[in-house]
């Protein structure tokens, strides 16, 4: 999509039909950038800096202000910016004089050339204190944006859209091609912004209404036009990273007892119970299906809030987001697929979880998905009295100090809180309920863990080599389910 000059009528459905339209067509070129941007090293992109003083809507009134990301390194097609005021869209400009080119880049580029677009922008507004400009959102590379919360530091991402991903097969990758900001009103408290997806498969319309609070809140509206046929589309596609933490902390030589952003699938079914699926960083590329049918909330969430947790000062993983994702309307049929691939750094994203629609998709389909996210620390709710899966860990088999049995695998699943959290071990009736595919459970104990509200459960699971084996557990008693329902895959080495 070209960058435009002058001003023209604009709305949500004028965009959606400019996508719809644009479906029907043959898939456009690349724009190219110029070659000293797109020669930009990691390490070159990294000495040029947005000017905090040249932020759009930097009047006094406003509460918001929008600040660009250059091009170049691993962004190399060009991104276009309108400004909406009153129903018409203007292209936002941007030139060589909006950027410090620091050290080495002094001089590359000359002052004051225009630039043909933009990697991507985020929106600041106050958040964490009324007179400090806090990074809200923001949305570059592909279709990826993340938002924050109260307190928060960036970790995982969204994204528009994911096609064939975790498959055994090239991925593609949509991209927002151009974005539409709404200017905002002096003390709004809200953004909108509405961006154009474009990919080999799909064009799209997307609407994003953003409430910055204790909970940043991102309404999203996408209308979706298919050019061809797609194996697995996924709707509201989160990643994240988990390298290691109790599950698998052996593998690694590492100071710190966590590192990753997330350790757990959420999910609240239409029932009210609750899946904690905990992540594990797998010897192969795993991946794990909840069929649902009018799921009421899923996500990816990052539980242990102490510094202690991780003892990263530097990364502060205790700081980073969960998020949320709240169907809006009716979804239809389909499945939450988490997968996992194999990682050794802490760089790579290597988690996704996302909807899959059962209703295969076809080339001249058009869907409409519309959902709330929730970012922020999304601490557990107790509101139903259930006890949260606080811990997941895991070892060698058999009991200690003894000789280890050789097919034996021991999890150990603590649950805290709720109603559970409150009975005495001597005279409670409760006892585990436990599911196993792909195994048995050699030894199950459930016990209390002295001076708190944690039960602990330990389950020593054999299985034969190479045996995929899917565990599920709970607490129950006093004809109810006291905890959330904790899930875990595992394959037998």
């Amino acid at each position: 999509m070209a960058e435009e000059t002058g001003s023209r009528p604009f709305s949500f459905d004028l965009l959606t039909e400019e996508v719809r339209v644009r479906a029907a067509a043959p898939v456009p070129d690349p724009e190219s950038i110029p070659q000293v941007f797109a020669e930009l090293t990691y390490d070159d992109y990294n000495l040029i800096a947005y000017r905090p003083a040249r932020a759009r809507w930097n009047t006094p009134g406003i509460t918001w202000r929008m600040m660009p990301f250059h091009l170049g390194w691993l962004f190399k097609e060009p991104v276009h910016v309108f400004e909406v005021v009153d129903g018409m869209a203007t292209g936002m400009t941007f030139t060589t004089d909006d950027f410090e080119y620091r050290h080495r880049l002094q001089g590359t580029v000359p002052p004051g050339t225009a630039l043909p677009g933009v990697a991507g922008f985020k929106l600041t507004h106050p958040m964490n204190r009324g007179d400090k400009m806090d990074e809200v959102i923001s949305f570059i590379g592909a279709s990826y944006f993340r938002a924050l919360g109260l307190g928060n530091a960036y970790g995982l991402s969204a994204r528009g859209l994911a096609i064939d991903s975790g498959l055994p097969k090239a991925e593609e990758f949509p991209r927002f091609s151009a974005f539409w900001i709404e200017k905002p009103a002096p003390g709004a408290e809200t953004m909108t912004v509405y961006a154009a997806l474009d990919s080999a498969s799909v064009t799209g319309a997307y609407r994003f209404v953003i409430t910055p609070g204790v909970e940043t809140v991102v309404d999203v509206t996408a209308r979706l036009f298919f050019r061809g046929d797609v194996e697995q589309i996924g709707v509201a596609p989160l990643t994240s990273m988990f390298l290691f933490a109790d599950v698998n902390r052996g593998d690694f030589e590492d100071y710190r007892p966590r590192v990753h952003d997330s350790n757990g699938l959420r999910i609240l079914r239409a029932d009210g119970d609750v899946i904690w699926r905990a992540l594990d960083n797998p010897k192969a590329l795993s991946s794990s299906y909840f069929a649902e049918v009018q799921v009421r909330r899923f996500g990816l969430h990052q539980r242990g809030r102490d510094f202690d947790d991780y003892q990263d000062a530097g990364a502060r993983y205790d700081l980073r987001p969960s998020v949320d994702i709240e169907p809006v309307g009716d979804w239809g049929p389909g499945k939450i697929r988490l997968f996992e691939i194999p990682t050794a750094v802490e760089v790579h994203d290597n988690i996704g979880a996302f909807w899959v629609p059962d209703t295969p998709v076809k080339a001249g389909d058009a869907r409409e998905f519309a959902y709330r996210m929730h970012w922020g620390r999304l601490e557990p709710d107790y509101a139903d009295d259930k006890a949260i899966v606080s811990a997941t860990r895991s070892g060698i088999g058999g009991p200690a100090g003894l000789e280890n049995p050789p097919d034996t695998h021991k999890f150990v699943i603590d649950f805290k809180g709720g109603m559970l959290g409150r009975l005495p071990e001597d005279d409670a009736e409760v006892k585990p309920v436990l599911t196993i595919n792909g195994g048995t459970a050699d030894v199950t104990t459930l016990s209390k863990l002295p001076d708190g509200d944690v039960w602990r459960l330990v389950v020593d699971v054999a299985s034969e080599s190479g045996s995929l084996v899917e565990m599920t557990a709970h607490v129950a008693g006093y004809g109810r389910k006291l905890s959330e329902i904790w899930s875990f895959q595992w394959v037998k080495p």
